[in-house]
This record gives C-alpha cells, sequence and structure tokens, in this order.
C-alpha cells in the first residue's frame, strides 16, 4: 500500500493477519474526515480498529493508551486537532485538551504545535498528513541507518514497544532489526515484558510475530542475568524525549538495563525521529516524568494482584543520563552523546 501526499511517498509495512488474510495497515490513519486506529489497549487478545471524531475521543484514547508510543501519539494528536477544527470545534479549547493528556512524550507538543500555528495559513488537515508522512519516513531512515549496527545472528534485547504500533509504522527500535531481518541477518530479539502493562509481552511480541522475526519473552529481571551470561549482542530502545545534554525519558526500567549494558559492555543505542529531541530541554532532570494510577500495578486485566489497601507508585518513564548511552540512531545518522551538541540545530526542533 503507498499514500502519496506532496510528492512524499510512504511504503507501509507493518502487516497483520485479518480473517486470514495479510493486510498492511498503520497504527493510525485519518479516512473519510475520521481518525482510524488500532486499539492497542485490546493487543493481542484482539485486532481493533476504533475510531475518533472529536477532541474527547482522541484525549480518552492518548489517556487510556489505546493509542501509545511517543511517535504515534504525536501523529494521532496532530490528526484529531485538525479534524476536530474540521468538524467545528474550537481550536484553542481541542488544543488545550489533547496537550493535557500525557505530559512526557516531545513529539505530542511538537505535532499539536505544529498544526496550531499554521492554521489560517493551511489546511490544517492537510499539515497533519504532512507531518504523518515525514514521521513514518524517518522511522524507515532509522532502520536503514541502524541496520548497520546489526551483525549475523546477533541477539538483540528491546524494552517496552518502540515498533511499528508506537510510531505509525516501521518502528524506531524496531526498525533497524526489521531492516536487517530483510537483509538475511537472522536477528533474534529477547523482548522484555515491560511491566506492568506488558507492552513489550503484547506489542513488541505480537508484532515480531507478525514479521516472522525470532524471538522470545523475557521477564524484565531477567535481561541482566542473560546479559551477565553473554546471551545479549545488542541493546535498542526507543524515547519519549531526549534533553540537549542527550538524557532520555523511556519508559520504566530502560535506565536499570542501560547501566548494566555498560557494566556488561553491551552497546546500548537509543533509536528516536527528530520530534522526539527537545531543545527546551536542557537536561533529563527537567523532563516531566508521568506519574499513572497505581491501579495498573495492584490490579491486571480485573484481577487484584496485590493486597487489598495497599498502595503502589507508578512512574511510567525514567531518565537514562547520557553517559550510559553508546549512540543515538536518528534519520539523519547516528552519533555518540559526545556529538549531539554539535548536531542539535539538525535534530531538535524548538516549539
Amino acid at each position: 500500500m503507498i499514500n502519496i501526499i506532496r510528492k512524499l511517498i510512504v511504503v507501509i509495512v507493518m502487516q497483520v493477519m485479518i480473517d486470514g488474510k495479510i493486510m498492511k495497515l498503520t497504527a493510525v490513519w485519518e479516512e473519510e474526515g475520521s481518525l482510524k486506529y488500532i486499539d492497542q489497549s485490546l493487543l493481542p487478545s484482539q485486532l481493533k480498529i476504533a475510531e475518533a471524531k472529536s477532541s474527547d475521543d482522541v484525549a480518552e484514547a492518548i489517556i487510556n493508551m489505546r493509542v501509545r508510543g511517543a511517535p504515534s501519539i504525536g501523529a494521532f494528536a496532530a490528526l484529531g486537532l485538525a479534524i476536530a477544527i474540521k468538524n467545528g470545534e474550537k481550536m484553542d479549547k481541542a488544543l488545550s485538551k489533547i496537550k493535557n493528556t500525557r505530559p512526557t512524550a516531545n513529539d505530542l507538543f511538537y505535532a499539536l504545535d505544529i498544526v496550531a500555528n499554521t492554521y489560517g495559513d493551511i489546511d490544517p488537515l492537510e499539515t497533519a498528513r504532512t507531518y504523518v508522512n515525514k514521521v513514518i519516513n524517518e522511522s524507515r531512515k532509522i532502520g536503514e541507518l541502524g541496520k548497520s549496527l546489526i551483525k549475523k545472528n546477533m541477539n538483540i534485547l528491546t524494552h517496552c514497544n518502540a515498533g511499528a504500533l508506537a510510531t505509525i509504522d516501521w518502528g524506531t527500535a524496531l526498525s533497524p532489526i526489521r531492516f536487517a531481518k530483510m537483509d538475511g541477518m537472522n536477528p533474534f530479539v529477547y523482548v522484555d515484558e515491560t511491566r506492568p502493562l506488558l507492552q513489550g509481552a503484547r506489542l513488541t511480541s505480537w508484532e515480531l510475530r507478525e514479521e516472522g522475526i525470532d524471538h522470545k519473552i523475557i521477564v524484565d529481571n531477567a535481561a541482566g542475568f542473560l546479559m551477565y551470561k553473554k546471551e545479549i549482542d545488542l541493546v535498542i530502545v526507543g524515547a519519549d524525549r531526549i534533553a540537549r545534554n542527550g538524557d532520555v525519558a523511556n519508559k520504566i526500567g530502560t535506565y536499570e538495563k542501560a547501566i548494566v549494558a555498560k557494566e556488561n559492555r553491551i552497546p546500548f543505542y537509543v533509536a528516536a525521529p527528530l520530534t522526539t529531541f527537545d531543545k527546551n530541554i536542557k537536561s533529563g532532570n527537567s523532563i516531566p516524568i508521568e506519574i499513572r494510577n497505581e491501579i495498573e500495578v495492584v490490579n491486571y486485566n480485573g484481577i487484584r494482584t496485590a493486597p487489598e489497601n495497599v498502595h503502589a507508585y507508578n512512574p511510567a518513564f525514567d531518565i537514562t543520563p547520557a553517559r550510559y548511552i553508546t549512540g543515538y540512531i536518528t534519520p539523519i545518522g547516528i552519533f555518540k552523546p559526545e556529538q549531539l551538541f554539535l548536531y542539535f540545530g539538525k535534530i531538535g526542533y524548538d516549539r
């Protein structure tokens, strides 16, 4: 399936099996004036195509992680704001509602600002479509460049879900793995289950299975043991926001993986589109961290997993300092932490 918008060609790569037929889908897309998306909260047991028609629908889907992953959230928000405006909603009110959903991912704010700042000069839907296709192409480029890090028969660890579901298509962390698979490099992936919502076990494993990429799910605390046993050659993760000094906000548990990888001399790479780099944030200390409802920790799938009247603390993200990161896989190159300040003019975006 190929979409062409403003002469920008986007090849859709994520394939799924529906009613015995292989179909190609993106995580979110606009169709006949409404916003369609894969409801990620139901995977892998149910593949449901849901619809958002208003800013309320968009905000609810982001808050409840029906749409998740920084680039997909940004794309969904941009399209959602444009459609809300088309449907007669006041721009400022819709913008505020969608912005106040989740605080950590830079892509959400950048995407919304692009639509809002060009409103009145350019059709909001055209702006959003162009933005979406740009992000997809950046994810593809991450794979094309990042595949050079993957050697034949490598064992790769990834955390959470940084695949096509999280980035509209291709993925960030999974994009180099997809390209390595296509090049016959036969990568094997260890997938952290990623507590408490199991984005690795539910989503990354689902994507890899659909793509025919060999993998195993591991409990989060098993990664260190596998590194110690020399069974992991490379770690690639995604990111929700990257500060000017290279500190990275990503799914909770990323920090400890980076520390253990460095202890065991295993390369640790962060893959991210340009929209994830935030010029306005000096270091990880200034990145806002979302604290989610404790119910996600003490309950799972409607079943209480902790004693009654016991509380939980549920940060959705942590900060990995740049000193633990080997490099950043971006659409314009692979950079070491000490190189970022030289290239941030090209990488980071002002808001």
